[in-house]
């Protein structure tokens, strides 16, 4: 298994406010798997984690359908997904669900002569691109949104994800509200029935170093996956018709007006209407066993995300990644004592 994807962490072995008690000065070791979207953050939380404890969580990243599939089957302590469960689903399966930071799905792309941030799509063009519609670079749809742009005669190559992905589900999600043509035809969820000119990459990882070395690509990433790789932005129209560019500010832009309140406390943060919001940012969530085997294991993942949540989310805006707000902070801390 590759470090790219298999991450420790190491356990706190101190109280934090959540009425926990005494923490044992060995915290047990945790395992989780799923979303790769919050890899970059999960590693700087990480290494400052690590600093001061010396339990370990090992850290899995293997997409949110693989995360779900594992928490499902009692083989994890805590499951990532991007894509959050309904209330049913967590009902059946006896899980507890809290967001733990926000980011952005950006779109990048490789197109000859064109520098990051200079071509501007809007959603329904976008739309139209990954439904498979529009295979060229300089087809009249996208010149007409960048007026004086030399737009190579290059074909088109989407790059998407070749696993169960909430990335996938996010974008997707998105794209069907830009266009029905892109619903009926590729769908939504973490695997779609993508056009015939289209690769897959596994992970954000897989996603980033397509687009980065087959010319004419375009595809979608996490933000941290994007700049790491050094990617080239496309610039999208929001909801207020204003062309934006992925990152932190962006990213804050949309989330400010997110609703935590709602039931499962996933709120919906597309297409935002300020001006410069970015319009597809999404949580990343973690589920837990609302009651568990094993009440030290599941003490340590109580344990784990309440120092993240409380110490981590400056790391977190480094990365341009957006924080919650503390009172969504608080509200996820009483969310997990619900954790037994």
């Amino acid at each position: 298994m590759s470090k790219r994807a298999f991450l420790k962490f190491s356990s706190v072995a101190a109280a934090i406010a959540l009425g926990l008690g005494p923490v044992a000065a060995a915290a047990a070791d945790i395992t989780g798997a799923g979303a790769t979207f919050p890899y970059a953050v999960y590693t700087k939380w990480a290494e400052a984690y690590k600093a001061a404890t010396g339990g370990t969580v090992n850290y899995q990243g293997i997409g949110s359908s693989g995360g779900i599939k594992q928490i499902k089957a009692k083989t994890v302590d805590f499951g990532g997904s991007d894509a959050p469960l309904g209330e049913a689903d967590l009902d059946a399966a006896g899980l507890v669900q809290v967001p733990v930071v926000m980011g952005g799905v950006t779109i990048v792309a490789n197109v000859p002569g064109i520098a990051s941030g200079q071509l501007k799509l809007d959603g329904p063009t976008a739309a139209n691109i990954f439904r498979g519609a529009i295979r060229k670079w300089n087809d009249p749809a996208i010149a007409r949104l960048n007026p004086g742009a030399s737009l190579p005669d290059t074909a088109i190559t989407i790059v998407h994800r070749s696993d169960g992905s909430g990335t996938t589900d996010v974008m997707t999600n998105y794209l069907a509200r830009q266009s029905a043509a892109f619903m009926s035809e590729v769908g939504v969820g973490k695997t779609v029935n993508w056009p015939t000119n289209g690769i897959g990459g596994k992970g954000n990882p897989g996603v980033a170093a397509n687009v980065q070395k087959i010319v004419g690509t375009i595809g979608y990433v996490d933000y941290a996956d994007a700049k790491k790789n050094g990617l080239n932005f496309i610039a999208l129209s929001n909801r207020s018709g204003n062309f934006v560019l992925p990152g932190g500010d962006s990213f804050k832009a949309a989330a400010d007006s997110a609703n935590f309140k709602v039931k499962g406390m996933a709120p919906d943060l597309l297409d935002q209407a300020p001006k410069q919001a970015w319009p597809i940012v999404t949580a990343t969530y973690i589920l837990a066993y609302e009651k568990g085997d094993d009440a030290t294991r599941q003490q340590g993942v109580v344990d784990f995300f309440t120092w993240a949540l409380n110490n981590g989310q400056k790391m977190a805006d480094e990365l341009d990644f957006v924080a919650l707000p503390g009172s969504v902070v608080k509200a996820v801390e009483a969310e997990m004592k619900r954790i037994k």
